[in-house]
């Protein structure tokens, strides 16, 4: 393998003499060795890359015409916006996989993109959620300006996210749950609202009395779990006048999902005559994609997930409306 650039990551930067042997020895030219200085973010690189020349280097290489200086202004404004936040709020995340905070990666990142676009600190405080019980979910949630519980799969730590989701809901903190998320909210609502006291997933419990959450029907033939899984982008289309319509400023979207087990339509009338709404529904399948609660002052969960496609220039409309929910107070 024969090099045409070499990046070099280093603490510190690189003098002229040590880029000129390194392109001696690896043959490569001397204008293409460039450094890669440590920095506070990753969103800082880029950057980097273009004062290193980097791209007029991969021109040259591909023998492309070079046209136009690129226009860096709202990459350069994202990164004031990040260092210099003008608020702050901190948000609790209700998940299993705590110690491991790269496994919400994508969830942090979000919140990175929609905080700077808010002039906004997100301070995302990783909760386990097998911590949670009834005794303690008042002191270990006080204080937090949204919650949000976390996808995930199987049984542990499902009843700490539920327990979360009923303390969100009652205490009228903003929430958003993402997949598993989702489908914990409609569990608590289901026993704490609409009064089915053993409602479950039958991912969970499959003998449970009321299915609420329920793999559909064509699946359930399907032994290979890589068969049942919804993956890939669906179409969803919202309910005008709900927070998520509110929040994308449209009417029909696409979102990317990876799941198994849906809301069960059978429970459906039950959860919109106690004021859980669909607000958000596949026009392909008939299946619930989002759910709200009117009343709360932001209560939403989503089947999919959003955080597959948020970016610095185009932040997920979901989370910029969440963090702009918890900051009104």
């Amino acid at each position: 393998v024969q090099p045409d650039i070499l990046i070099l990551r280093s603490e510190h930067h690189i003098p002229e003499e040590m880029r000129r042997k390194v392109a001696l020895f690896c043959n490569v030219d001397p204008n293409s060795v460039m450094e890669s200085v440590d920095v506070k973010t990753i969103y800082e690189v880029p950057l980097l890359m273009q004062k290193e020349q980097l791209d007029l280097r991969v021109m040259e290489k591909l023998d492309l015409a070079f046209r136009n200086e690129p226009d860096l202004t709202t990459w350069h404004n994202f990164l004031h916006r990040l260092h210099h936040p003008k608020k702050n709020v901190e948000i609790g995340l209700i998940g299993k996989y705590t110690e491991l905070p790269d496994a919400y990666k994508s969830i942090l990142e979000s919140f990175i993109h929609a905080g700077a676009s808010l002039d906004c600190k997100v301070h995302v405080k990783l909760i386990n959620s097998e911590k949670i019980d009834d005794n303690n979910a008042s002191e270990v949630l006080q204080g937090l300006k949204g919650i949000l519980v976390a996808p995930g799969f199987g049984h542990r730590g499902i009843e700490g996210k539920i327990i979360a989701v009923r303390y969100a809901r009652e205490n009228n903190v903003p929430f958003l749950g993402i997949c598993l998320g989702m489908q914990v909210a409609v569990i608590e609502f289901a026993r704490n609202v609409i009064g089915l006291t053993n409602a479950n997933s039958t991912e969970m419990h499959q003998s449970t009395p009321h299915p609420v959450i329920d793999i559909m029907e064509e699946q359930k033939g399907i032994t290979d779990m890589g068969g049942t899984m919804r993956l890939g982008a669906y179409p969803c289309e919202l309910v005008e006048n709900t927070k998520a319509f509110e929040a994308y400023g449209k009417k029909e979207i696409s979102e990317r999902h990876r799941h198994r087990y849906e809301l069960n339509n059978a429970y459906l009338k039950a959860y919109k005559d106690k004021g859980m709404i669909p607000s958000g529904i596949n026009p392909e399948t008939d299946l619930v994609e989002i759910v709200e609660l009117p009343e709360h002052k932001w209560f939403v969960g989503v089947q999919f997930h959003p955080e597959y496609q948020s970016t610095v220039l185009n932040p997920h409309p979901l989370f910029v409306a969440f963090v702009k929910a918890t900051l009104n107070e």
